[in-house]
Formats: structure tokens, sequence, C-alpha cells
């Protein structure tokens, strides 16, 4: 009796040991993965104080940068993404996205419903959305001559090697194809073929390609027109109040950068912890007004300060005038991947 007394009591210890093993490794990490400064570092502080689960933060540079890593770890070693819509499309098709545990999130709810249900996600099963908005060009009058009015001002002869662009081969191939009369995800071909030799006429006027901190660029002077991200125009107009900006008349692009969870993420639990965190309404609010973006909570519409609102140059009514990149087919990608290729080598 005393032996196996002995014996139960040592198998219910081997039983906490390993619970509280595995206890400890969910509640102390969360590996994020995003591009670089995305997540304000107080608000990661916070919830690692809050919680008591360290935050490992790591970095991308693209999109289909990060694709690749999720292909090849089969949706592992992560538990936390924000990327692109389109790219999250791709994802979820391809088995790498999980669904998310609702009742888990408590502060699900405060998501507002203008920035769900959109094409990557539309039954909101998969993704919480980040930061939503719409790419402006953005130019010093005090440098330019020429009145700017859209994507083709960008291939004016006097605006060569003085302007700024995003590295992101979708919005540009996109932009081409705006001004030759076509969606974003046309599968024609020949119009996008025909958007690539255009492409090509761009290079001389391209000073500066930069995924990151462009805006930086426009207000030294270096450039005299960028065609920035939305949290970029709000901090190039914040330097400069006198810089003009432009909306397009070939058309708005639209996008949104999302949350989602990983098929194989190592910390489930604590992916879910952080996606309810986020989307308290102070903390939303805290995130927005560092990042500059529209804020898709409405929990913090309240608690947004007055300056970040002012700041922002587009609003809610924009949105059904933006269009979205969209995964094309294999064809028209690896067109798209060609042609940009060939714009790149081009700037050499």
């Amino acid at each position: 009796m005393k032996y196996s007394r002995l014996v139960f009591l040592a198998a219910v210890l081997l039983l906490l040991a390993a619970f509280t093993a595995c206890s400890k490794g969910e509640k102390q990490e969360l590996n994020l993965y995003t591009w670089a400064e995305y997540v304000p570092n107080d608000v990661i502080a916070e919830f690692e104080e809050k919680t008591g689960i360290k935050v490992n933060y790591t970095s991308f540079e693209t999109n289909e940068e990060m694709l690749a890593k999720l292909e090849n770890t089969k949706g592992g070693d992560y538990d936390l993404v924000i990327a692109s819509d389109y790219i999250i499309k791709i994802a979820i098709d391809e088995g790498l996205v999980s669904e998310l545990d609702k009742s888990r999130i408590a502060n699900f709810s405060n998501i507002d419903p203008i920035y769900q249900g959109f094409f990557y996600d539309s039954e909101n099963k998969y993704t919480v959305p980040y930061a939503p908005g719409i790419p402006l060009i953005v130019y010093n009058p005090d440098q330019v001559d020429i009145e700017i009015t859209g994507y083709e001002s960008l291939w004016d002869p006097s605006l060569e090697d003085s302007v700024g662009i995003m590295d992101t081969e979708r919005v540009i191939t996109g932009i081409t194809l705006k001004t030759l009369g076509h969606s974003f995800n046309t599968e024609d071909l020949s119009a996008i073929e025909a958007a690539g030799e255009k492409l090509l006429k761009l290079a001389p006027n391209i000073r500066v390609l930069s995924q990151d901190q462009t805006q930086d660029y426009l207000i030294s002077g270096e450039i005299s027109v960028a065609f920035l991200f939305t949290s970029q125009v709000a901090l190039a107009l914040q330097a400069n109040p006198n810089f003009k900006v432009v909306y397009p008349k070939e058309g708005l692009g639209f996008g949104v950068d999302a949350l989602f969870i990983p098929s194989n993420a190592p910390n489930r639990d604590n992916a879910h912890k952080f996606l309810d965190f986020i989307l308290d309404g102070e903390i939303g609010a805290k995130i927005s007004s560092q990042i500059y973006y529209l804020c898709p909570n409405k929990a913090a519409y309240q608690y947004l300060p007055e300056d970040f609102q002012k700041s922002l140059v587009i609003t809610t009514e924009d949105i059904p005038q933006g269009e979205f990149i969209q995964d094309v087919s294999p064809e028209a990608t690896e067109l798209h991947n060609k042609i940009y290729t060939a714009f790149k080598a081009a700037l050499d």
C-alpha cells in the first residue's frame, strides 16, 4: 500500500511538472512577425508587464518574404503575423492560417464593421484589422514646376531624379496599370506587358525606392515628390504643412494590414491574449495614434488625440473609392514579378 501511494504521488508530481513546464512556455512567449517598428514599443511593454508574456519581435521586409517563410515552416514558428490583405488571402487558401477562437477575444466586438467582411476574410473568421490605409502622392510645391494630378504626373520629364516611391511590387505595377486605364487586378497579360514597358520609362525619375521612412527624403528636400503610405503622408505633413497632397485622378488604392494566427502557431493561447489586448479601446487608440493609419477599433475613437485625427488626410468616406490589390493568376503574378525585377534593375 505504501509503495502504491509513493508511485501514485510520484506520477502526480510528474504530471504537475509537465503541466507547469507547458504552462510556462505558453505564458512566457509570443512570437510576433511583421514589419520593423510596426507595433509601438510601449504597447509591447505594457502587454508584457500585464501578462508576463515576453514578445519576440521578428521583422520582414516584404509580404512575399513573409509568405515564403510561412510556407517553409508549414504555418509554424510564429504565433501572430501582421501582413497585407492580398497576401493573407493567399496564406488562408494555402491552409497556413488558423480560425480565431472568438470566445477567447472578449474585445472582438470592438472592431468597427466598416473594416470587416473584405475579400480576404469575408466571414471574419481569421483576421483582426490593424492598419487600414490609402496611399497618396505628396509633393513640395516650392520644388515642382508642374501641377501634379495623379500617377501619370510621376512620369513627367521635369521630375527626373526627384521622385520617391514605395518598394512594393503590386502597388507600383498597379498604379502603372491605372495610368493605362486598367484595374490593379487585371488578368489581361498584354495589359500587364504594356504596363511593364511603361514602368521602365519611369526609372529616370526615381531617386528613392524605399519601404521605410520614404517621407524623410521629401522632408529633407532630397526628393520633391513622393508616393507614400498613409502613415508617411501624415508624418510628411506634420513636418511641412505646405506640402500638397494629391488624390490621384486615375483612382485610389485601399488596403488593410491585419493580424492572423498561423496554422501551427506554438503559443496559440498567447496569440489570442495579444489580440484581445490590442482590441481594448485605450490600447487601440495608443497604437493608431503612433502608426498614423485609420483606426479600425470603434472603442478607441473616444481616446484618439485631436491632433492625430487632424493629421490624417483620409477618412472612412474614402474607402468605397479605393480598390484593393488582390491575388491574380499564376501567369499574371509571374509577369508582375518579371516586370518589377526589370524595373528595379533599371534603377541601378
